[in-house]
């Protein structure tokens, strides 16, 4: 059963191995034929006079920069529109922010100065309880709040 096996997989590797070689060798006749046709116009474009060959010259570059010319413009287009999502998001997450600062700006201000005393009761009592705190019974939910986040 094993080398039943073995022999299955080698037949296979071996298929895969002739198909790949075809497909290689289809390649390289293709290739070869293009590389024909290019010595064969080179040949014809060296039989014609200097003139018509710089004019050849300058057609076949006009060619190439113009081609070349429409793929940057796709480029360009391509960043254009992220540009634009970009900046979308840009204005979403500013809007997001200014409504952060003023929800924050909303907190009751009776509340600030009693969290700042807290924390600096926190401070102090860490050095001589190592960890305990102390609080009062109201501030338990702004307490745990501020654990939390």
């Amino acid at each position: 059963p094993v080398l039943r096996l073995l022999e299955a997989q080698l037949q296979d590797q071996r298929r895969e191995h002739e198909e790949e070689m075809e497909a290689l060798r289809n390649q390289m006749d293709l290739m070869q034929e293009e590389l024909e046709k290019q010595q064969q116009a080179f040949l014809q474009t060296l039989q014609l006079s200097p003139e018509v060959q710089v004019e050849l010259g300058l057609q076949q570059e006009i060619t190439r920069l113009t081609n070349e010319n429409l793929d940057l413009k796709e480029l360009l287009e391509k960043l254009e529109k992220n540009e634009k999502k970009l900046k979308k998001q840009l204005k979403i997450y500013m809007k997001k922010v200014q409504d952060f600062e003023a929800s924050q700006i909303m907190v009751p201000v009776e509340r600030r100065p009693h969290e700042r005393k807290m924390q600096v009761a926190v401070q102090r009592k860490e050095k001589d309880f190592q960890g305990m705190l102390e609080y009062y019974k109201e501030d338990e939910p702004l307490l745990i709040r501020n654990l939390i986040t």
